[in-house]
């Protein structure tokens, strides 16, 4: 057999590997190019020798944009860190010329499979920037884990089996599953052996009630497939002639002078019955028609409700290929036996081995999540019992609160998966303009749709409401999500170090946004009036004690020019100040300083790298997506608003309520995002999650807010009670004296949590707003 010329002789290929755009002299013919490159030279980040394209790379030009440059191959990353006019930034030290400053600063390690995840880890360590945990492109299943191949095997495949299947998630799938549908089937047996020549369709059944009831450790397979099987030659049967290649004949020239001759043997082999196909018999449409449906309605609802539980997917799956596959074919073909521990790998029709899987909570979709996949039908459901029962005659307004609520969380997922993928397909002018518009469309959208609500019944409860929750998600962004995120990692790595510098601006714009923000509330309890609702005894008489209670500062009533002269203007000054404040730290993380983010990043594999990805969704998908969450999310908030006055009429407090429940539920996929880089050791992406959001509220969600009642007034004034003014600065004041050291472990984030739970309390037992 002639063999194809190769392209590239082979010095050829070895020093194309050995070749470096940066400086070919010094670098070719070092086969420690890769080490060296990594130790010594930081710019340079090399993941791997194999890739399609090193000839292709090129060395950034240098009136590029000064944020972090990086050319992402397999072969090496080139992450180049510039100053702001365009000269090459030298070492940390040299930088800032202070050992102290240098040894706050922590080098950060990320790794990247392809181009897209390179963009999309770079884009996590960006100011302003969503923090996303999740993959934007399909890993390939090679080079996943065994516990992620797992997780997506079809059951088909026979593998030796490891321990025992006597465990307990297979023992409860009996009392869940594994009874109802064995009884079923011994129900249709009978009927269909009554039938007209239902017979084998009847033992069908019992051979199916049999195997439903314990499934592990046995497997469904096809009568022809066996019989293949066993008749297959082995690799000893193959006669040389079949052999080609160099090798056959290298083996002629090998093969000794006198040898016996081959005598002919004929093998009789018994020729294979002819049957009918039995799409042609009676007894199969009697089956489609009396047994075939009852078992297609039992197992879709067991493949349902497997899958609503997510860690019994592979009861699902079994299900599934049970009622498209198996139950199709003919009865006769169908087989089912019992494994052996030591049996070889082999494909089968059904085989499954364990009932429960708890890595499920990590599988998805064409990338989406298996929980929010499975919370989507509920935005449906909600959005249709909301609006066509707005009477209340079926559904209570709790229940439709309660679900509105929930569907939120799906669709704040699916805003942050199409802001990531948007943004990592995209340059940095499209992500941030992405990440400033849609990033915070989930509140915003909420916060006003709540205060039309208010302004239409003619109540300021709303307004209150609508405070509280922003109070509520300054606060647990600030001290939860923090908390949380440095208890479970602590508890993992016991202690993280995450970047100071970093961190320290992040605490900088926090006071500087609380303190933009609660100015007017200052100002107000400065030159406003006091005004008490309930006083005793009469002014002028000695004799009789004077007590007022229930004592507030109100300008909004009392002194109304002092709203409009002064406390007005101010506002409206501070909504073009604070957005002010975050350009410029735009501007400053990612422009002048962002040397403070020492990032390499390296690659994901180990010892090869694949060039080739699939985005899981393309630009104009991800787009499409984001609108379509956007507007099913600004109907989630009518309802909600819609029907929770019942709420406003318990005893618990409208404050309570708002910093809770309000404001904690459309974070959730943060909380989730931050908890899954605390267990990976990067504690600094958890802490920029709380961070981030906490500024984006006070920078661009209360002056977008502002501005929209300016517009459209709505009688929405930046004046806070005093509860929201303490509590909010005392956090801050908190979160920077815990962020010093540059440290965290499980004590500083319980303290956080603590003090979080406190302020809950306080909430609490707080009386609610005299406008509710």
């Amino acid at each position: 057999m002639s063999l194809t010329k190769p392209l590239l002789m082979p010095g050829e290929g070895e020093s194309l590997r050995r070749r470096s755009p940066a400086d070919p002299s010094e670098n070719v013919g070092d086969p420690e190019l890769p080490h060296r490159c990594r130790q010594s030279q930081p710019e340079w980040l090399c993941v791997g020798p194999h890739h399609p394209e090193v000839s292709m790379l090129q060395t950034p030009s240098p009136d590029v944009s000064g944020h972090h440059h990086y050319h992402f191959t397999p072969k090496c990353f080139l992450a180049i860190h510039r100053g702001g006019q365009g000269t090459p930034v030298q070492s940390t030290s040299t930088r800032c010329g202070d050992e102290g400053w240098h040894e706050a600063t922590t080098k950060t390690t990320i790794r990247a499979d392809n181009e897209v995840e390179a963009h999309r880890e770079a884009n996590n360590y960006k100011f302003g920037f969503r923090k996303w945990k999740g993959n934007v492109t399909e890993k390939p299943m090679e080079d996943r884990s065994d516990i992620d191949k797992e997780l997506y095997s079809d059951l088909r495949t026979v593998k030796p089996l490891e321990g025992s299947v006597f465990t307990l998630g297979n023992i409860l799938y009996v009392f869940l599953f594994g009874w109802w549908i064995s009884l079923i089937y011994i129900l249709i047996c009978p009927v269909m052996f009554f039938a007209s020549c239902g017979s084998p369709y009847g033992k069908l059944c019992l051979k199916m009630a049999l195997y439903f009831i314990w499934p592990f450790g046995k497997s469904v397979e096809k009568a022809s497939d066996a019989a293949s099987a066993t008749l297959k030659p082995s690799k000893w049967d193959v006669l040389p002639e079949e052999m080609h290649g160099d090798n056959s004949e290298r083996d002629k020239d090998a093969a000794p002078l006198l040898v016996s001759s081959p005598i002919n043997v004929e093998i009789p082999v018994p020729a294979a019955p002819v049957r009918k196909n039995h799409w042609c018999r009676v007894s199969t449409y009697a089956w489609l028609l009396l047994g075939y449906p009852v078992m297609a309605v039992v197992h879709s609802l067991a493949c349902m409700l497997s899958w609503l539980l997510v860690f019994t997917i592979p009861v699902a799956k079994m299900n599934a290929r049970m009622l498209h596959t198996i139950l199709l074919l003919a009865p006769e073909d169908i087989q089912v036996h019992k494994l052996e521990k030591t049996c070889s790998e082999s494909r089968v029709l059904l085989c499954c081995y364990r009932a429960v899987n708890l890595y499920y909570y990590k599988y998805s979709v064409h990338g989406i999540n298996i929980f929010a996949l499975n919370l989507l039908p509920l935005v449906i459901t909600s959005l249709c019992i909301g609006y066509a029962d707005k009477e209340h005659r079926y559904f209570s307004a709790e229940l439709i609160f309660a679900t509105a609520m929930t569907s939120i969380i799906p669709l704040s997922y699916f805003i942050g998966m199409g802001i990531a993928s948007l943004s990592a397909q995209s340059n940095f002018a499209v992500g941030a303009v992405v990440n400033a518009t849609f990033g915070s469309i989930t509140e915003i959208t909420f916060y006003i749709t709540a205060l039309l609500r208010g302004h239409r019944a003619g109540t300021r409860c709303y307004e209150e409401i609508v405070k509280a929750a922003l109070t509520g998600t300054l606060l647990g962004c600030i001290l939860f999500i923090p908390g949380i995120c440095m208890i479970i990692g602590g508890i993992k790595h016991q202690e993280q170090q995450f970047n100071s510098r970093s961190a320290g601006v992040s605490s900088a714009l926090l006071f500087i946004s609380i303190g933009g923000v609660f100015a007017p509330t200052l100002f107000s309890k400065t030159f406003g009036d006091m005004v008490c609702d309930s006083c005793s005894g009469v002014p002028g008489n000695a004799t009789v004690p004077f007590t007022c209670k229930d004592c507030h500062y109100d300008t909004s009533q009392t002194v109304p020019h002092l709203v409009l002269s002064q406390i007005e203007p101010l506002v409206y000054t501070i909504s073009v100040l604070l957005p002010a404040a975050y350009l410029i730290g735009l501007i400053f993380t990612l422009k002048t300083h962002s040397h403070i983010y020492d990032i390499h990043i390296s690659d994901g594999q180990t010892g090869h790298a694949h060039g080739h990805h699939v985005v899981h969704w393309s630009r104009w998908r991800a787009l499409a997506v984001l609108i379509a969450a956007t507007v099913l999310m600004a109907c989630c908030a009518d309802l909600s608003t819609e029907n929770i006055e019942p709420f406003l009429n318990y005893s618990i407090s409208q404050y309570f309520i708002g910093v809770t429940l309000l404001a904690m539920v459309p974070e959730l996929p943060e909380i989730v995002n931050g908890i899954q880089f605390a267990l990976q050791n990067n504690i600094s992406l958890s802490l920029e999650v709380g961070s981030c959001i906490a500024v984006q509220v006070c920078m661009i969600q209360i002056p977008l807010l502002i501005l929209f009642n300016a517009f459209y007034d709505v009688g929405f004034t930046l004046i806070f009670s005093d509860i929201h003014l303490w509590a909010s600065i005392f956090s801050v004041i908190l979160v920077n004296y815990i962020f010093m050291d540059g440290k965290s472990d499980y004590f500083q984030g319980t303290a956080l949590v603590v003090v979080y739970l406190i302020l809950l309390a306080l909430y609490y037992f707080a009386p609610s707003p005299r406008t509710c």
